[in-house]
């Protein structure tokens, strides 16, 4: 059995994650959300300095927003569309005859406006664009949302559906890059905090195609992402769960986002993978969160 699959089982049989029999679609026990509700207080609490002001969307956005940010040119084979049945009587029979014989009953499914949202700060990028230039300090949010990607898989840290908290930070350059770097810091203090194993490095998004291949290599070349990997399914391919990305003016020019000089905004945002988090704290301090480490409950849970 490979560590992942390993994992999973464990997970499963502590009751902590829920077998659905779709892969990386999962029930959550009450012991696991409340390791992600005590991990995200902990995220609020270190970030409380920022002033950040607070959205929260749901976990799907408008198709026309979606089209617009660019994300099929980039990740196809990860996005997820939101159907629904636009038949009439006659087709509903037909309908209801072929979930009867097992057969495809999907015919008469068509594309609705609303997709699922792959990442929580896309929602974010076109309300700031209506709200008009950005004031001379520039805009920080703190977002967190239900995020799609269709990659199904036995590693319990690639889910299909998961949470993700964002801090984003919207200005010039100097504005977000600043944001960025400090970010790296706090957010190697953050793990370091919950006496999680963790190295930083540079990395790229999973563009897809021949195209992808260069835009990987131009990230990597010119360091606009990198993510702090903590050891999860196996130490030889430690997770990604936090990522520090810097999308220079891409969301500006692609929304109209301008700074209170006139000047394309940049963007940058720090992201935490709120389930990735708790599996590595499952991962590395037992199926039993009573006998962690009595710092890292501390963190969590305050003091006793």
């Amino acid at each position: 059995m490979d560590v992942q699959a390993g994992l999973l089982d464990k997970l499963f049989a502590a009751g902590h994650l829920v077998e659905t029999g779709v892969q990386g679609l999962y029930g959550r026990s009450g012991v696991f959300e409340d390791v992600i509700a005590r991990f995200d207080a902990l995220i609020t609490r270190l970030g409380g300095f920022q002033d950040a002001e607070v959205l929260r969307f749901p976990p799907a956005m408008p198709r026309a927003w979606f089209e617009r940010s660019g994300y099929l040119k980039s990740f196809p084979n990860l996005a997820g569309t939101v159907h629904a049945f636009c038949g009439n009587d006659h087709d509903h029979a037909a309908l209801l005859e072929c979930l009867s014989a097992g057969e495809d009953w999907t015919g008469q499914q068509q594309a609705t406006d609303i997709v699922l949202t792959p990442a929580a700060c896309y929602p974010l990028y076109p309300v700031i664009a209506r709200r008009g230039p950005l004031p001379a300090e520039g805009v920080l949010f703190d977002l967190q949302s239900y995020c799609f990607r269709r990659e199904p898989s036995m590693e319990p840290t690639r889910q299909q559906l998961f949470r993700m908290r964002e801090y984003v930070r919207a200005g010039t350059p100097e504005q977000v890059q600043d944001f960025r770097e400090q970010w790296m810091d706090l957010g190697q203090k953050l793990i370091g905090t919950i006496g999680l194993p963790f190295t930083v490095d540079v990395a790229n998004d999973p563009f897809f195609g021949r195209a992808g291949r260069m835009m990987k290599a131009t990230q990597r070349e010119q360091a606009l992402k990198f993510e702090l990997l903590v050891p999860v399914n196996s130490e030889a391919s430690p997770t990604a769960c936090l990522s520090f990305n810097y999308h220079q003016d891409h969301f500006g020019k692609t929304w109209g986002i301008e700074t209170a000089t006139g000047d394309v905004a940049h963007t940058a945002c720090v992201g935490f993978g709120l389930e990735r988090v708790a599996l590595a704290l499952f991962r590395h301090h037992g199926l039993d969160v009573t006998v962690w480490p009595d710092p890292v409950r501390e963190a969590l849970w305050g003091a006793a």
